[in-house]
C-alpha cells in the first residue's frame, strides 16, 4: 500500500502559495506531498550576448537543495554546481521557454530561481510545474506595470514523475518508491496535450513498450490534474 493509501494513479497532496516572496518579481511555493519547491521569477531588462540587438527575449531558470532538504545533510553548492544540478536546471528552462513565443518578451531575461525547501522525490517536476505558475504571473505582472503593452499567448506547462514500481506503474512517486523502482520517468506535457520533454530511464533490466505506455496515461491524467492551477488567475 502506498503512503497516505494514495491508488497508483493519485497525485500527493498538493498546494500552492503565490507571491511567497514577495521582492520576487513573481512568485510560487509549490507543495507535492514532503517536496516543497519555490519558484521565484526575476526580471531583467537586458538579454544574454548571444541574443543581443536580435529583438527577443530570454527565460532561464536555476534550481538548487537547500542543505537541510534531504534527510542527511545537503552539501550547499558553493564551489560549482554539480552535474545533477545543471541537468535538471537545464530541463527547468527548456521547459519554460516552451511557454511564450520570446520575440513577445523584447529585449528581456526571466530569470527564475527554484530552491528545494523539502525533497522527497520529484523535485525537477515540482520545480517545472511551479515554476510555469510563477511565469505566468511575472508576465502579467509586466502588464500590469505597464513595461509589456499586452499580455501575450501563454501555454501551460505542468510536470510529473512515473515509475514501474514492483511491476506497478505508479503516478508522482515519492522518494523511498522511486528509490525501489525499476524504471522511473519525467514527463513535462503542454495545456493542450503535447509533449515538451520525457525522461526515462530503466534501471536493472529494460521495461516494455506496454510499461512505457502505462507510465505515459498516468503522467497525462497527472498532469491534466496538475493543469487546473491554472484556473483561477495568475
Amino acid at each position: 500500500m502506498r503512503h497516505l493509501n494514495r491508488a497508483a494513479d493519485c497525485l500527493r497532496p498538493l498546494s500552492i502559495e503565490r507571491d511567497f516572496q514577495p521582492q520576487a518579481h513573481a512568485s510560487v511555493l509549490i507543495r507535492m506531498g514532503g517536496t516543497h519547491v519555490l519558484c521565484a521569477v526575476t526580471v531583467e531588462e537586458s538579454v544574454p550576448p548571444f541574443l543581443k540587438d536580435r529583438g527577443q527575449g530570454w527565460i532561464t531558470a536555476e534550481y538548487g537543495m537547500l542543505p537541510c532538504a534531504t534527510s542527511t545533510r545537503h552539501r550547499r553548492e558553493t564551489s560549482g554546481q554539480s552535474g545533477r544540478s545543471l541537468e535538471i536546471q537545464r530541463l527547468i528552462g527548456r521547459s519554460l521557454r516552451m511557454m511564450v513565443d520570446l520575440k513577445e518578451l523584447g529585449e528581456r531575461t526571466l530569470r527564475v530561481d527554484c530552491d528545494v525547501l523539502n525533497a522527497d522525490g520529484g523535485t525537477r517536476t515540482a520545480a517545472i510545474t511551479g515554476a510555469a505558475l510563477a511565469v505566468r504571473a511575472a508576465l502579467g505582472r509586466l502588464v500590469d506595470d505597464g513595461r509589456m503593452a499586452a499580455l501575450p499567448p501563454v501555454l501551460p506547462v505542468a510536470a510529473v514523475s512515473v515509475g514501474l514500481v514492483g511491476g506497478q506503474a505508479l503516478l508522482d512517486l515519492d522518494y523511498a518508491e522511486d528509490s525501489a523502482a525499476e524504471a522511473d520517468a519525467n514527463f513535462v506535457m503542454a495545456g493542450d496535450g503535447r509533449w515538451i520533454e520525457i525522461q526515462s530511464t530503466a534501471e536493472g533490466v529494460p521495461f516494455s513498450h506496454d510499461s512505457f505506455v502505462a507510465m505515459a496515461a498516468l503522467a497525462r491524467k497527472g498532469i491534466t490534474e496538475l493543469l487546473g492551477l491554472w484556473e483561477g488567475g495568475r
